[in-house]
């Protein structure tokens, strides 16, 4: 019988991304749960064997506005505690962290592009980075931050930002950057980002120029790091 995944997918356009194709070559049954569909997130993770919660435009301290983060987060307690393997992309970084008990809050900059992140010491011997380069220019769209939580790990940082790379246990990881864009997810982003690129002095050409220059080998860094943290469901 083929392993479960669950997906949980906030914005249209915030897909999954390189994830996919890695979902696809270890063959799992994946089920996707589209909040901007206002499909109900599930109130246990039995039955699933990975939860991998995607970006979103909300942040996690906006609850009364999206309740649905609190059933997230809900989820993502059950999660670590039954040690399952979870993969967290920007939000869903931003919900591991307060998940596991650590403050998340809006940053004094946004994010927004091509910058490099560093992995500290633990995070070039961690399992799933083992191997890439110490420094790796990835691409960043956020505004909000978070805490490390108490026992964790920060395995990345960049010059904004010191927590940009969270492990929670031996399973659970939290990227702040997105290792899962495609060129075209940039694309699309920047045509329905254009008021925000514009009000924080953001060149979108210079983008552009930048993801031709970087995205093969984020593809490759991604390629890596996604398929090592599907292993994590045969450990």
């Amino acid at each position: 019988m083929a392993k479960k995944a669950l997906v949980i997918q906030h914005a249209a356009t915030e897909g999954p991304g390189t994830i996919a194709p890695a979902l696809r070559r270890f063959g799992l049954e994946t089920h996707y749960v589209r909040i901007f569909k206002d499909e109900r997130v599930p109130r246990e993770v039995e039955g699933y064997h990975a939860l991998i919660v995607l970006g979103g435009p909300m942040g996690v301290y906006e609850e009364a506005k999206y309740p649905f983060i609190t059933d997230e987060l809900n989820l993502v307690e059950k999660t670590l505690k039954a040690g399952l393997p979870f993969l967290g992309i920007c939000l869903g970084a931003q919900v591991l962290a307060a998940a596991a008990g650590a403050r998340v809050y809006r940053g004094r900059k946004k994010e927004i592009g091509w910058y490099p992140v560093r992995l500290t010491t633990e995070g070039q011997g961690d399992k799933l980075f083992l191997g890439l380069p110490e420094e790796l220019n990835v691409f960043h769209w956020h505004g909000d931050t978070f805490d490390v939580p108490p026992g964790a790990s920060n395995l990345a940082s960049s010059e904004l930002y010191t927590n940009q790379l969270l492990r929670v246990g031996k399973n659970a990881y939290g990227i702040q950057f997105h290792l899962e864009v495609t060129g075209v997810m940039i694309s699309e982003w920047i045509e329905v980002s254009g008021k925000e690129i514009k009000t924080f002095k953001m060149d979108p050409e210079r983008i552009i120029k930048e993801s031709s220059d970087n995205i093969n080998p984020l593809y490759r860094y991604s390629e890596a790091v996604f398929a090592r943290f599907l292993r994590l469901m045969d450990l």
